[in-house]
């Protein structure tokens, strides 16, 4: 079954007056399930592991027709991952029920500095039988981050999860205005770090590198080696993955 960020694209390519044409990326007939192109599919590559936190993506108009969207990633390493369609004048009923509903705690993904100190938290409450983690994370580019998070009144209400990360970002398929903005897949593997998830964790990140270097070979008309770095590491970190290269 497609999981909810390939609803969402399907959802708005349906309502596309034009097909969607990716600017910059690799040319050619695409895997429907990885959005690589069929030379370089990686759907065996997935990793298998199971979590308790959720992922609530929150995606910019045509976030999810970009092949370059690691949202994506994420709903493929996390079971429970939602994707809904932001706009700045109507909200999705179904995101206001998941947000309601009691087995989650939501926190909404974002840098402190632009939240008031009182929302503001640096950990995450351990999961416990009842009530697990919902990473609420803004997926677009920074400029539309940041218009999501001023203009989400439904959002006021829940901590802000503001991430200490002395990294810089790896993700090279796109540029960033500062080498600490990171993509999407590089919040949700930090915050299943913090929820005590770090198998999952590992995996996604990962998963993120197989995916960018698949990405990058493709678009450069090279083979894959399936017994590099990036793909041993993956086979390392996530044992159950069904691989059949």
């Amino acid at each position: 079954m497609p999981h909810a960020v390939a609803r969402l694209r399907a959802e708005r390519l349906a309502r596309s007056a034009k097909p969607f044409l990716a600017r910059g990326g690799p040319k050619g007939v695409r895997c429907a399930d990885c959005r690589m192109l069929t030379s370089h599919c990686m759907c065996a590559w997935r990793p298998d592991v199971a979590t308790r936190a959720g992922m609530c993506l929150l995606m910019a108009d045509i976030e999810a027709l970009k092949p370059s969207n690691t949202g994506w990633l994420i709903a493929d390493v996390v079971a429970d991952t939602f994707a809904f369609a932001w706009a700045r004048t109507e909200v999705d009923p179904a995101l206001l029920r998941l947000l309601a509903d009691p087995q989650w705690q939501p926190y909404v993904v974002f840098p402190g500095a632009f939240a008031e100190p009182a929302r503001v938290v640096h950990e995450v409450a351990h999961p416990s039988a009842d009530v697990r983690p919902l990473f609420i994370l803004l997926d677009g580019t920074w400029d539309e981050a940041r218009k999501m998070f001023r203009k989400s009144p439904y959002l006021q209400r829940f901590p802000v999860l503001s991430l200490d990360a002395a990294q810089c970002s790896r993700y090279t398929l796109r540029r960033s205005q500062s080498d600490a903005h990171f993509c999407t897949a590089e919040v949700g593997a930090m915050c299943l770090a913090l929820a005590d998830e770090q198998l999952a964790a590992d995996a996604l990140d990962a998963y993120l590198d197989v995916y960018t270097h698949r990405y990058l070979q493709a678009k450069q008309q090279r083979p894959v080696d399936v017994h590099d770095a990036v793909h041993t590491r993956l086979r390392e970190v996530a044992p159950l993955c069904q691989i059949d290269p």
